[in-house]
């Protein structure tokens, strides 16, 4: 492919983001007829997938406490079902299983699904909670649960085929995709701050717009176009706190049980629905039986057969180290500082113990598998969906990134001059406003 000195789009990630918005744009402006489908191009350092995408757990979930962002879900989770096999979807549904502290908020999301017209299944209290694990896993056993939200859409989707599969309805509609090919500046016009060219490792590309999608990688372009690494952010009572820090780092816990994913199918055969279990009952080994945690924890699982077993994860940890100081490359699974540790195994393992029996005795089969990574934080952990510069657009996901694949077709409906009632809540004004989204009890900073 021969390198395009000129576009008029130039989208930076062929992750979920980056291919997402350069298909939806493509097919946007073929069916306006106002312009050329070649005039996209999505540029990655590495190539399709290489990045967060490529290593997500794929969960695809409607679970939100936050009304806003249980709405972009609910629009993502469409395009998700609108070609579950390009995009390796499956969608067996999924689970929060909570205890008492949480009952109030899931009650919430629960009502608010309703509202939106989103399918799920309440159940409330100790004894009919366990009664409906029971008659979907006869082994459950966790103890504490005093509520069920089973959200019969979502599910979760194969990692890097589903990019490839966006990937290939964007190449089909002229989109084109330069890997190899790392973004090293930005030239800026004259008289404003608006971005007239990409400098690559290849070459400059001239352009009338950009859209960064790049994951972890969000802070490096923040920094190129020497937007601020300190805000003011204006809290729920009206107090201003100043020079907050824009980014933070959290290393996302992940592994896999080595099992035939058919080990845990529910009572009548089926694939289960995607587990997401919070607790704050006693975890204890199940290697030695000592006290693991007294605080709350939380856990998810799914059988996976493209990880080959029973993969899912823990509550993530905020890193110590100043955003600035953090490395992000190499990345996943290369990086010789950011990898699960034996401890996590070991309090992942008894958690899935804890939850059900068939679990019990299987850390011995536990390996790490390529998923998981840093993920490049926003300072109330929500994403922002903005222009900056005049002319570049930030999908700065906070790690919510997987499941929201339909963020690319409202992001290129802004970039065509139709503004989204469902990003209108991410704006990065947000901070100054005060019109933060509410937090939740849930141990997880996305939900």
């Amino acid at each position: 492919m021969t390198f395009p000195t000129k576009a008029k789009y130039v989208i930076i990630g062929a992750g979920i983001h980056g291919l997402s918005t350069a298909w939806h744009l493509a097919e946007k402006i073929k069916k306006n007829g106002n312009g050329s489908n070649n005039d996209i191009v999505v540029i990655d350092k590495g190539g399709i997938a290489s990045g967060a995408s490529g290593i997500a757990c794929g969960v695809v979930r409607n679970n939100y406490f936050q009304p806003a962002m249980r709405e972009l879900m609910a629009h993502s989770v469409k395009i998700w079902e609108s070609d579950p096999k390009k995009f390796s979807y499956h969608p067996v549904g999924y689970m929060q299983i909570s205890p008492e502290s949480m009952r109030k908020d899931v009650t919430t999301i629960y009502e608010q699904q309703k509202a939106i017209g989103y399918e799920s299944t309440f159940i409330e209290g100790e004894k009919d909670s366990a009664e409906y694990m029971k008659n979907m896993f006869d082994d459950w056993q966790a103890k504490g649960i005093t509520s069920v939200l089973h959200e019969k859409r979502g599910g979760y989707a194969n990692n890097s085929a589903a990019i490839y599969g966006i990937a290939d309805k964007a190449e089909a509609l002229g989109v084109k995709i330069i890997t190899g090919t790392e973004v090293t500046g930005f030239k800026r016009g004259s008289n404003s701050k608006a971005v007239t060219s990409v400098e690559t490792s290849k070459g400059t590309i001239d352009c009338e717009q950009v859209v960064v999608g790049a994951g972890p990688w969000v802070k490096t372009f923040w920094d190129k176009l020497e937007l601020p690494n300190k805000i003011s952010i204006k809290d729920d009572k009206g107090n201003m706190h100043d020079n907050l820090p824009m980014w933070k780092y959290w290393f996302l816990t992940e592994g896999v049980l080595g099992v035939d994913p058919n080990f845990q199918k529910t009572n009548d055969g089926k694939m289960p629905p995607v587990i997401h279990v919070d607790s704050d009952a006693p975890l204890y080994s199940d290697v030695d039986k000592s006290l693991i945690t007294d605080k709350m924890w939380g856990i998810y699982y799914k059988p996976d057969f493209n990880f080959n077993g029973v993969q899912g994860g823990a509550a993530p940890y905020e890193l110590s180290k100043p955003a600035g100081e953090v490395k992000v490359d190499p990345y996943g699974i290369d990086s010789p500082e950011y990898q699960t540790t034996d401890e996590f195994a070991h309090m992942w393992c008894s958690a899935l113990a804890h939850c059900q029996k068939r679990f019990e005795g299987k850390i011995n089969v536990y390996h790490k598998g390529p998923s998981g990574g840093l993920g490049c934080f926003t300072p109330d952990s929500f994403p922002i969906f903005d222009r900056f510069c005049e002319n570049v657009y930030f999908i700065a996901d906070s790690n919510h990134g997987y499941k929201m694949i339909g963020v690319g077709e409202l992001v290129a409906d802004e970039i065509l001059g139709k503004e989204k009632d469902l990003l209108k809540p991410f704006r990065f004004n947000r901070y100054e406003k005060g019109e933060l989204h509410p937090t939740s009890s849930s141990p997880f900073p996305w939900s």
